[in-house]
């Protein structure tokens, strides 16, 4: 009689449990919910992170949209060994530690999909493609045409995600906001010093960093603008750097990706990020904005030759998770949209001891997002398109924190904390392929 030859699978998970902040349960609840595949009550849990559970041969791993989770499958001679972290070189040196060097190379890294469960079977070779089971699924362009009542669900549910975070972080922390003075950063400036009073803690603890290179750019004249419009500038602090601190290709060691936009983005965040620990030795906590622009559909569809605007407004939640897993177009070792970028803002963070925090990536907030009826809105439009973000946060702003939002034109955050001369010199890859070329580099040994 035959006996069945049983593979003996090794996981190590390099993501520390101490990094999982949940907002409604603990982690062992998150896992037991992962393993029973309850999905929606996974999902109800809220908050940022980066979980994996074992059930014998099976692993499930999920994710919050603001933080990456990457694993590698690798052969031993017992069975497979997965190896799951946040960062691919963290994957490749477990690898090297373990002897398995020559069976690495970054394309063969897989990132988990933003608000699904990936599940894995390890049970030997070949492995078997992942499963992918949704625990968000928010419903499309269910609000109707009232932007004073989608205004107010936005920035209410938005005000109801900063309470829930500020009552899981420690009330003598201090907390940075890197501000522009855009509509982003703006509303969650406001929002966190409107939750702040309403829930009798101090508003002093509460900065707006302005980065200012050489200088700086537009950002810092429309930040004092702002702050001076909602008498809230007692709350302002520039933070100045030169010009070298600045360095794309230290962004893309950094982030691990090559998307110039991306890269851009997080060589400004690395400079502000590292003149911030210089200057504060202890500071932990940075709430962002990131994902506003992503849940307005605010970016210029004239940019990206791949989208229309019936595309970008009929596609469920496009510029947070891109295509799609199902689609022919997701990269399974980048994921797509948000889901992809998110390392923008949290490998700077995280690599200089900070606590990136975004509510515009909590799931609440996409909801109501997602509900909003772009395609009727728009009516074909892009200028009607790129219009609405504005209108969406002025007039939820002014119900549900009473307070008149200034409203400025929208700039990328690379191009308005800089002088746009200096902006042209240091990002002069507009197609990547130098910044691939960098990153794959790191590997080719």
């Amino acid at each position: 009689m035959a006996i069945e030859e049983r593979y003996v699978a090794r996981v190590v998970n390099l993501i520390p449990d101490h990094d999982q902040r949940l907002f409604g349960g603990d982690l062992d609840t998150a896992r037991r919910f992962l393993v029973a595949g309850d999905q929606r009550a996974f999902g109800e849990l809220g908050g940022s992170f980066a979980i994996m559970a074992r059930d014998g041969e099976r692993v499930l791993m999920a994710r919050s949209l603001d933080r990456p989770m990457r694993y590698f499958l690798a052969k031993e001679a017992s069975g497979p060994m997965l190896v799951v972290a946040d960062r691919i070189d963290a994957i490749h040196e477990q690898l090297e530690a373990d002897g398995y060097g020559d069976q690495f190379h970054p394309s063969y890294t897989r990132m988990v999909p933003a608000h699904h469960v990936t599940e894995l079977q390890l049970v030997g070779c070949p492995d078997p493609n992942p499963g992918q089971l949704r625990f968000f699924d928010p419903p499309h362009a269910t609000l109707p045409t009232d932007l004073d009542l989608i205004g107010e669900r936005y920035v209410g549910a938005l005000a109801s995600v900063v309470r829930t975070w500020l009552d899981t972080v420690d009330d003598r922390e201090p907390i940075g906001v890197p501000f522009s003075g855009g509509l982003d950063s703006g509303t969650v400036l406001l929002t966190l010093y409107h939750q702040l009073l309403a829930t009798g803690r101090s508003p002093s603890r509460l900065k707006a960093f302005t980065l200012a290179v050489d200088g700086g750019g537009e950002d810092l004249a429309q930040a004092r603008a702002f702050l001076r419009a909602t008498n809230l500038e007692m709350l302002h602090e520039p933070i100045e750097v030169a010009a070298d601190a600045v360095d794309p290709l230290a962004a893309v060691e950094l982030i691990e990706d090559y998307k110039p936009r991306d890269v851009e983005c997080a060589a400004m965040m690395i400079a502000l990020c590292r003149a911030l620990r210089e200057r504060y030795a202890d500071w932990r906590l940075l709430v962002d904005g990131d994902g506003g622009d992503e849940n307005l559909k605010d970016y210029p569809i004239e940019e990206n030759p791949e989208l229309t605007i019936r595309s970008v407004v009929n596609n469920r939640m496009l510029y947070q998770e891109g295509w799609g897993v199902d689609a022919i177009k997701h990269s399974l070792t980048y994921s797509g949209g948000l889901s992809r970028g998110c390392v923008r803002g949290w490998a700077p963070s995280r690599h200089h001891g900070f606590i990136p925090f975004s509510p515009m990536t909590q799931t609440p907030v996409i909801a109501v997002a997602e509900a909003i009826p772009f395609a009727d809105l728009s009516a074909g439009s892009h200028e009607a398109l790129y219009g609405l973000k504005g209108e969406v946060y002025r007039r939820g702003v002014a119900k549900v924190l009473g307070i008149e939002l200034p409203v400025f034109a929208k700039r990328r955050f690379q191009h308005g904390a800089a002088p746009a001369g200096l902006v042209a010199e240091r990002f002069d890859d507009p197609i990547g392929h130098g910044y691939r070329r960098h990153f794959l580099r790191r590997y080719q040994s």
